[in-house]
């Protein structure tokens, strides 16, 4: 039997893939090598599935620091609200959560696959799930698939929707990059992003503040001038190898970027405890806490002010004695602790490894791509969509959209051929 489209991985933008391909009754086979579509879409956003973001498209692309503009032509396409409509129209109500989050408002991933799994079923898509593809050649217009197992399966147009290399166990092992690059694409270099980040700093290896939350601080990776090249503020939290949390999560890629651009294996950051406060502002505030009760020792004067662990830690940086009173302090201690409160610089010297990232960086670049069809370039009925191409974003319904947006596309046009 020729299939119209064979569609290789059963992710998010795989499945919608093949449900764009087979929408007008077009014969579609969909390849997935592990038991079970969609592994990674389940654990996704803690379970709960982040399906989309709400955001306008020029927010959502900010978001999507990876190639996001490359979007803007699938969006016109299919967009955030046409996933959002394509959920609620089969029945699955979604509810809107902090920074434009769509989840559904049963909080089940599964409920988001059951959607989806249930709507191939209805466009009679053949589904075979097990299956590893080990080969993908074309002559004459006509791609033949080969199987492990030796079976081979052919169609008009195919579409490699495979994945990343990140969290493996769900079947993202690159396969895809060496599809892509057995028909010509080249691959652009793979690194982890959405990633903790790793230090050998001493209070790090000591273990000082490991465990400790900080909320709503500013986190930033440092250039070579000690500007910063990229801030984000958000949670954070210390572990026993670096930092992670949602800002060091968003700032991993740029560690990665900074090393690579300045040829080092260490690279500084920072954190600003008072986002909102100038250090002046500060400064008044640590003074006028300190003054109404001048014969306190300092660590209750001053507690409160921000977790006990941090506090006691920024004073012991700043050379300040804990049990010290507000009348033992010099004018340059307090400047000193006001400069780590909105500075604190330290030292990283990388992310944890690929396989413990949720996204990867790099993938079939995107200059070989058609950005309105999403079909190759190189290699003509050939499509790709997904984490396989060179766009990634944060963590917060981003990457999920980019899947999902140029799997519709890419099946909308693979089922025209």
């Amino acid at each position: 039997m020729l299939f119209q489209t064979i569609v290789i991985g059963g992710g998010p933008s795989g499945i919608m893939a093949a449900i764009s391909a087979s929408q007008n009754g077009q014969s579609v086979l969909l390849l997935e090598k592990k038991k079970g579509l969609g592994r990674k879409l389940k654990i996704s956003g803690g379970g709960r599935c982040n399906v989309t973001n709400n955001l306008p498209h020029a927010e959502i692309i900010n978001h999507i620091p990876g190639n996001g503009k490359f979007l803007y032509s699938p969006f016109s396409l299919f967009d955030n609200q046409s996933i959002i409509q394509f959920f609620e129209e089969r029945g699955l109500e979604l509810k809107e959560e902090d920074h434009g989050r769509m989840f559904p408002v049963t909080n089940r991933s599964q409920d988001v696959l059951d959607v989806l799994v249930k709507t191939l079923t209805s466009q009679h898509v053949t589904i075979y799930e097990e299956s590893k593809v080990t080969n993908i050649e074309t002559h004459e217009d006509i791609f033949t698939v080969t199987l492990d197992d030796g079976s081979q399966y052919k169609s008009k147009s195919v579409i490699i929707a495979t994945g990343g290399t990140s969290v493996p166990h769900t079947g993202s092992t690159g396969d895809g990059y060496r599809f892509a690059k057995s028909l010509g694409h080249s691959i652009t270099e793979l690194f982890p992003t959405e990633v903790p980040i790793t230090s050998n700093e001493q209070f790090i290896r000591q273990q000082t503040l490991k465990g400790l939350s900080l909320k709503n601080v500013g986190l930033s990776v440092l250039k070579k001038n000690g500007k910063k090249r990229v801030n984000h503020t958000m949670d954070m939290i210390f572990t026993h190898f670096g930092i992670s949390g949602p800002a060091a999560l968003r700032c991993s890629q740029f560690v990665y970027k900074e090393q690579k651009y300045q040829k080092k294996q260490e690279i500084h950051m920072q954190i600003d405890a008072f986002p909102s406060l100038n250090e002046e502002a500060l400064k008044q505030h640590i003074m006028k806490r300190l003054q109404q009760e001048p014969d306190k020792i300092i660590k209750n004067s001053l507690k409160g002010l921000i977790e006990e662990r941090y506090l006691h830690f920024m004073l012991q940086t700043s050379e300040i004695d804990l049990n010290t009173t507000y009348h033992h302090l010099s004018t340059h201690q307090i400047t000193t602790l006001v400069q780590n409160l909105k500075a604190f610089t330290f030292t990283v010297n990388g992310t944890l490894s690929l396989e413990k990232a949720f996204v990867t960086g790099g993938g079939v670049s995107i200059k070989e791509i058609t950005p309105t069809t999403m079909e190759s370039k190189l290699t003509p009925h050939l499509f790709l969509c997904g984490e396989v191409l060179d766009i990634h974003g944060y963590t917060g319904g981003y990457n999920i959209t980019s899947a999902l947006v140029t799997g519709y596309v890419a099946g909308y046009y693979a089922g025209l051929v």
